[in-house]
């Protein structure tokens, strides 16, 4: 069975150091980078890409509301074409640079607030779902399993990867915990390494309540931000691998090609 690691990455600000991206890449298949909205900008984005191509590791946008202050994760209401120009002009800027190392944006996946609320509200998520397709019908869509977001994507038969997180906790619902709660992030590498496997194996959430919600799982994102980011990433690879996983990037699995 294949399986993708994901992180999202170049998210330098006043909130985030980017000082283990280096050794993140050296790990994950996929990289999500920040396009300047939320964080990064364009030295991070150059960064990133250099790095991910000398490790086979494929590059994605990570398109959030410009929100700086509060490192896209405030929710904010706006127009369809709002949304749109906000998507295809995060993407549009990554794609310049990554095509001056011979490289391309293979896939996008929306960020923070952003891409919460598209989980919940199916009109943002049609939203985001045909702007992706236009942007290009072969690029591939990344997306919280079981959301709105799959949803939409699905009726627009896009090229779907499902994913989960290994360092966050889950309501009954199926959507993450809120940050704002004291139970929404995993920091125990060891625990994310055991709710990573059991879900990937299951083909299930694992919620917080014990709940298991059945679901499709392509990829499993690890957030650069998480301060055991490293630890984390490193022992749930090592583990997926120990249990007969194949990790690849994500333009390389055989249900992109």
């Amino acid at each position: 069975m294949e399986i993708n690691i994901n992180c999202d990455l170049g998210e330098k600000s006043k909130l985030h150091s980017n000082k283990h991206d280096p050794d993140l890449l050296k790990i994950v298949n996929s990289a999500n980078v920040a396009c300047g909205f939320h964080a990064g900008d364009e030295d991070t984005m150059n960064q990133v890409i250099q790095i991910s191509k000398d490790n086979g590791v494929s590059i994605g946008a990570h398109p959030s509301f410009n929100d700086p202050e509060n490192f896209g994760r405030s929710r904010i209401n706006l127009s369809s074409s709002e949304i749109r120009k906000l998507i295809v002009e995060q993407y549009e800027t990554l794609q310049n640079i990554a095509v001056k190392y011979n490289e391309n944006v293979s896939h996008i996946k929306p960020h923070g607030a952003l891409n919460n609320m598209a989980c919940e509200d199916i009109e943002l998520a049609n939203i985001l779902a045909k702007t992706i397709k236009e942007i290009s019908k072969d690029m591939i869509y990344l997306v919280p399993t079981g959301s709105k977001m799959e949803e939409a994507a699905k009726k627009l038969n896009m090229k779907i990867a499902c994913e989960i997180f290994a360092d966050r906790n889950y309501e009954d619902d199926g959507n993450l915990v809120s940050r704002k709660k004291s139970n929404a992030l995993i920091t125990d590498p060891k625990k994310a390494k055991e709710h990573v496997l059991s879900m990937v194996k299951n083909q299930s959430l694992n919620c917080h309540s014990g709940k298991q919600i059945p679901c499709e799982i392509d990829s499993v994102c690890i957030h650069g931000d998480n301060v055991s980011a490293l630890a984390t990433a490193s022992s749930i690879k090592e583990d997926l691998k120990a249990n007969g996983l194949l990790l690849k990037p994500l333009n390389f699995m055989e249900k992109f090609i």
